[in-house]
């Protein structure tokens, strides 16, 4: 039987070389990209913090989401006919922060707020933790987004058998890929879902280097796509009626142990 287009997501992730501080010049290189993506497209996701960079500027460029960065996610969503994703430096109520954004064609805005902010990077210092745990609905694939550093953090990304693709992007340095790529096949694996993280690449203004490898795996941690230190845009359509089939098979998620996370 042939599978409902309504249980089939097409997603693709932009690996970038950001532009230090530049938000224009970011929104501008991301646009040429977008030439890249398919025409049929449900869901396109940036780095974190894709207008900026990992930077710390937060009095100089965070946003309100009501911003020149987040009225160009709405644009390009309803353009394109996908919701665009992707985390920036966000003001609000006195505060900054680390916020995935992800804008549908009609307009609407929903988001999760950076809750593993990196304290060896100084960014606890400058934004505020996310206090909830969000998931994301597209085409009825339950979503969980999380943010670089969050990776580390399996209890909090713990499937309770809520979501079915787990969404990360990041700027994640080189010297840590490894480790990048055996916790993100590690989230797969234990979650029994679908794995997308985006990551950028090039070098920061603070000389930090990052090798991209973003990736798309599946429920088994095998990869659907993964791209090395290059720009590019990667590509996958994720079968729902797969991923349930394979859950039905090897019902992992309902053994699992129950336990409440506090904020």
């Amino acid at each position: 039987m042939k599978e409902n287009e309504q249980d089939r997501l097409t997603l693709s992730l932009i690996q970038a070389d950001l532009v230090w501080e530049d938000v224009p010049a970011n929104l501008k290189n991301f646009e040429k990209a977008f030439r890249d993506v398919p025409s049929e497209l449900d869901l396109l996701v940036l780095p974190e913090m894709f207008s900026t960079g990992f930077s710390m500027q937060v009095e100089k460029l965070a946003e309100p989401m009501s911003g020149p960065a987040v009225r160009w996610m709405t644009r390009q969503a309803a353009s394109l006919k996908a919701v665009v994703a992707g985390s920036l430096m966000i003001a609000e109520s006195g505060l900054f922060y680390n916020r995935f954004v992800f804008a549908f064609p009609n307009g609407e805005l929903l988001w999760y707020d950076k809750r593993h902010l990196f304290s060896m990077g100084r960014e606890t210092v400058f934004f505020s933790p996310g206090n909830q745990r969000q998931i994301i609905q597209i085409k009825g694939f339950r979503i969980l987004p999380q943010i670089c550093y969050d990776l580390r953090f399996p209890v909090f990304a713990r499937n309770r058998n809520d979501y079915d693709l787990y969404l990360n992007c990041a700027n994640w340095p080189a010297p840590r890929q490894e480790v990048w790529d055996c916790l993100l096949k590690a989230r797969a694996i234990e979650n029994q879902c679908y794995v997308a993280a985006v990551n950028r690449v090039g070098t920061d203004a603070n000389g930090i280097r990052y090798s991209g490898h973003s990736q798309i795996l599946d429920a088994r941690g095998r990869s659907l796509h993964e791209v090395a230190a290059n720009k590019a845009v990667i590509t996958a359509r994720l079968s729902l009626g797969t991923l349930q089939k394979f859950r039905k098979k090897f019902p992992v998620l309902p053994d699992a142990d129950n336990f409440n996370i506090e904020f």
